[in-house]
């Protein structure tokens, strides 16, 4: 009786919950599945987070379309798998001449399509063109890096050491996000700090935000929050710094909390916590080969660049008190793509059919009603966009040719191919490869994987080329 009760009282709130609720989306960068305590980690601790779990939804097989930033982000923004908006080939650079073409139907062309105040803090990575910069597709602020922040302007060129040492060296200098990069900030559409004091940039992110909300605290608004961290170099504020690099990753993850904590508390303080949704997520994998400057997959195979789970399979939480039941968690299937039109759903509002995307409404999932997922099928692209895989059901196939290399003179007609196949509900980490024993599933799901490609393919937009 008392389940009914408080079940009773739940669906009672959510049908009271805004027809145009606030959305704030909160995207890592370069964040593992294991990194966050709600996730299972031992040795960051993420209070605010994990009270956004216990107040919200977890989702535990939540998918990001490639394992690299580009394509991932593309993705995310246009409800589309990378390859058919033309985004799938690895990321952009500053002297790439391509980015997201503005003829695209993005999530902020949506919300402002709706009459939201719409803005973009933090890391594009979409091209750095103004044709291909967020306030040419759909948002009205923009305040952020344009591409990652391991990167300078204008060729990428004199970048100091990589690798964990030399990690290691930058953390030890925090001078060095001004002597030794020459990243961009930019405002709108201009650069206007160069290098970016990569220290203060997550909570200057943060405070764009804050004070965005407060200025539209009395209409609807949607906030794309893409974080320039975890991605390397890694930076926090001088008064917080751990002066071990060894824990610098750990360092800059609790400091990301903290920032999520002041917009959840603000939204609170204004009143606006049972009309908004806030969700926090990640573009791909960690970058394991930075060691204690990455982060981990916890149980998961792998990581950035991999289509292993542990490249694009990612923590996810979702928190709208009144709308996504407290304290709940789902492993059914869910990705990136699907935010357009769950989000377009729970804005009571349907996207105009401009173009046709991948995406699928996962609003009753999300919020409760619909236990089981609307989504049984997810293609993998590897990082430069090759054909890599397929998720039908619990099950998952990997085509995976050798590692491309420059200095390799093999042709890939002689190359060795492997082929897997995991059961993913009764091996998550995926070291059973069960497809010598199911060569007829193989087959089957190596016929399916190559007809949704070709679709695809068939159907791809063009990217937008600088002229």
């Amino acid at each position: 009786m008392a389940k009914l009760l408080s079940l009773c009282i739940f669906f009672f709130s959510l049908s009271a919950f805004a027809d145009k609720p606030n959305v704030v989306l909160i995207f890592a960068d370069d964040q593992g599945y294991g990194d966050l305590s709600c996730f299972g980690s031992e040795t960051i601790k993420t209070p605010y987070i994990d009270q956004m779990a216990k107040e919200g939804r977890k989702f535990t097989s939540f998918m990001v379309a490639s394992p690299v930033c580009t394509p991932s982000r593309a993705a995310l923004l246009t409800g589309s798998y990378p390859k058919r908006v033309g985004l799938h080939k690895g990321v952009l650079f500053p002297q790439s001449t391509t980015g997201l073409n503005p003829a695209e139907y993005t999530i902020g062309d949506h919300f402002k399509s709706l009459g939201y105040a719409t803005a973009c803090y933090g890391k594009w990575h979409l091209g750095h063109h103004p044709e291909t910069l967020p306030i040419s597709n759909g948002f009205d602020e923009y305040y952020g890096i344009p591409y990652s922040n391991d990167m300078n302007h204008p060729d990428n060129k004199n970048k100091p050491k990589g690798g964990p040492g030399g990690m290691d060296l930058l953390w030890n200098d925090p001078e060095s996000t001004l002597t030794k990069w020459q990243t961009p900030l930019m405002e709108g559409a201009k650069i206007v700090e160069i290098p970016v004091d990569q220290r203060t940039v997550t909570r200057r992110y943060t405070d764009k935000a804050i004070s965005f909300i407060e200025r539209n605290k009395e209409k609807s608004f949607f906030i794309y929050l893409p974080h320039s961290m975890p991605h390397i170099p890694l930076y926090v504020p001088d008064e917080i710094r751990d002066p071990d690099p060894k824990n610098a990753y750990i360092n800059v993850i609790e400091h990301m909390d903290d920032q999520v904590g002041r917009i959840t508390k603000k939204l609170k303080e204004l009143g606006l916590d049972k009309n908004t949704i806030v969700i926090y997520t990640t573009d791909n994998g960690p970058w394991l080969p930075f060691k204690h400057h990455g982060g981990s997959a916890g149980e998961l195979r792998d990581g950035k660049g991999s289509t292993f789970e542990g490249g694009q399979r990612v923590p996810c939480v979702m928190w709208a008190p009144g709308l996504i039941p407290a304290g709940t968690e789902t492993n059914e299937l869910m990705t990136t793509i699907d935010l357009l039109p769950s989000l377009a759903a729970l804005s009571s509002s349907t996207l105009p059919g401009k173009n046709k995307i991948d995406g699928i409404d996962q609003s009753a999932l999300i919020t409760g009603k619909a236990e089981r997922s609307a989504r049984n099928e997810f293609i993998y692209y590897s990082r430069s966009g090759d054909l890599e895989g397929l998720r039908q059901g619990k099950w998952k196939l990997l085509v995976k040719g050798p590692k491309k290399s420059k200095k390799s003179k093999k042709s890939n007609k002689e190359a060795k191919v492997t082929i897997y196949l995991f059961d993913l509900e009764a091996d998550v980490a995926e070291q059973n490869n069960l497809a010598d024993q199911n060569p007829e599933l193989v087959a089957k799901l190596k016929t399916r994987m190559q007809e949704l490609d070709a679709e695809i393919t068939a159907n791809a937009r063009p990217v937008w080329v600088k002229k």
